[in-house]
């Protein structure tokens, strides 16, 4: 099992048979629905367990952070899951989910590194990662400056806290870093909940800037004659 840490230390088709076989005709293409893009900026509103906060994303910042994680807050990843490790005047981390069958799916889905354009200071949103091009589902927010420690081994930050600092700072920490992260990934919610019941969990992660274009309205039905 992969632990991440902040740190590096811690129809074939068928042919006719006659004499002149005509060409088979090309088969509908299957339809594929796009991905959506990605904006260049995007904020985040998190509801949890103790506040709201709201993460703003620059996706010029590292790229494939920022798109990897509008994926998994659009698939409401994040719902229920805990802040399961948290050291003081360092980090908060989080980004396993509840779902053992989730975490497995999740588990190799390995994204690339981004370069590091902004320094890890306080508040900014970061992935987690067990080594070069490892980085999945995990994050952590920096709770303290940590620039000279996490710049030079790589973490990217891709998004900063703009709202409600207080309410991270505040997450329970009473547990320090005893969840096990192996654990979590094979239990899920019940290893947690028997083991570390006072967690602060997330209860839902959404996109409100820019808000989502509504849906088209139905034309009004012709009149009977």
């Amino acid at each position: 099992m992969k632990v991440l840490f902040t740190l590096l230390l811690t129809g074939a088709a068928v042919l006719a048979q006659t004499p002149a076989p005509k060409k088979a005709a090309p088969s509908a293409a299957k339809k594929v629905a796009p991905r959506p893009s990605v904006p260049d900026l995007y904020r985040v509103k998190f509801a949890t367990t103790h506040g709201d906060f709201v993460v703003e994303v620059h996706r010029d910042w590292a790229p494939i952070g920022a798109a990897r994680f509008y994926s998994l807050v659009r698939q409401h990843f994040f719902t229920n899951e805990a802040f399961f490790r948290i050291v003081p005047n360092f980090i908060v981390q989080w980004g396993l989910s509840p779902s053992p069958a989730v975490n497995k799916q999740w588990e190799k889905a390995n994204i690339k590194d981004d370069p590091v354009k902004q320094h890890n200071t306080r508040g900014t949103v970061v992935f987690a990662t067990a080594g070069p091009n490892t980085r999945t589902t995990q994050l952590f927010i920096n709770l303290h400056d940590n620039t000279s420690s996490l710049d030079s081994q790589g973490f990217a930050p891709f998004g900063t806290v703009t709202e409600g600092m207080e309410i991270v700072d505040g997450l329970y920490a009473g547990y320090g870093e005893r969840p096990d992260q192996g654990m979590i990934t094979d239990q899920g919610a019940a290893y947690l909940n028997k083991n570390f019941p006072k967690l602060d969990k997330i209860t839902s992660a959404t996109i409100i800037f820019p808000e989502p274009a509504a849906p088209a309205k139905k034309a009004a039905p012709a009149p009977k004659k």
